[in-house]
């Protein structure tokens, strides 16, 4: 079944339909569901929802945007520590760097709490989740410093080049592709999947975002992932099928969850 190692059915896009579209996840295909935390508070809510759901699991962390709530003390890595120790809490993240908005925090203060993470992670033994955005030399230097191999974890939604990819490789991530990959103008994205072996990647929705085509524009949801799934397949020139079944298995061995 698949796997969608990125999702954020916390988000207020959902709050008036998470259950019924959760509920019917493993009628429609879709066997597990990594929501993922972006702020402290999302992160509890993530928790939270894996507490509902045997086939959900969370991770918890601070998105590069909310650096600042770290640096200002509003919420520390000592609550990220205590949510870690939950059994249904399987990495750290979303974490890293992003330079995309003017009005983000600091380079500075990101890769300060990009670090603390990516240590939080190696103390824990959970591994982390990236978000890196305009950002591709100081993630890769981080990650070199820091050692996030020890960590290990996954490069979300990536969006650099086949190239880079290769030298990220050098840190035995995973990559995480999602609906971008559908896009007809989409090239980066289709060099950088055939660059990448397929036991390195890992399907994502993102959603409520970037939703693949044909749903491109419209609020995401795990459900599209078969169509994901299919754009990788043709990229590789294998079935649909085989796509599911190696990225579930590397979602499993990623996040260290025991295969049903």
């Amino acid at each position: 079944m698949i796997f969608d190692s990125h999702a954020h059915y916390d988000d207020e896009a959902f709050e008036n339909d998470y259950n019924r579209l959760l509920e019917e996840m493993p009628q429609k295909g879709i066997g597990h569901v990594c929501d993922v935390g972006a702020s402290m508070e999302s992160s509890q809510r993530a928790l939270l929802l894996a507490q509902t759901y045997p086939y959900v699991y969370a991770a918890v962390g601070i998105h590069p945007e909310h650096a600042d709530t770290l640096e200002n003390g509003s919420h520390s890595l000592e609550e990220l520590r205590a949510m870690a120790s939950h059994e249904k809490v399987v990495a750290i993240g979303e974490i890293g760097l992003d330079y995309h908005y003017e009005d983000n925090p600091s380079p500075e203060v990101q890769q300060k709490w990009f670090r603390q993470q990516i240590r939080l992670a190696k103390e824990v033994k959970l591994p982390i989740i990236i978000h890196s955005r305009d950002a591709a030399a100081d993630t890769f230097a981080i990650m070199k410093e820091e050692n996030a191999k020890e960590a290990g974890g996954v490069l979300h939604c990536y969006s650099y080049s086949a190239e880079m990819a290769r030298q990220f490789l050098a840190f035995d991530f995973y990559f995480g592709f999602g609906g971008v990959v559908t896009f007809k103008n989409a090239k980066k994205a289709k060099q950088a999947v055939e660059a990448v072996p397929l036991d390195h990647i890992l399907l994502e929705t993102d959603c409520p975002y970037m939703a693949p085509e044909p749903h491109r524009g419209e609020r995401n949801s795990s459900l599209f992932l078969p169509h994901i799934a299919r754009a990788i397949g043709e990229i590789k020139g294998i079935s649909t099928e085989e796509v599911i079944r190696v990225t579930e298995e590397n979602a499993f061995r990623m996040f260290g969850i025991e295969t049903p």
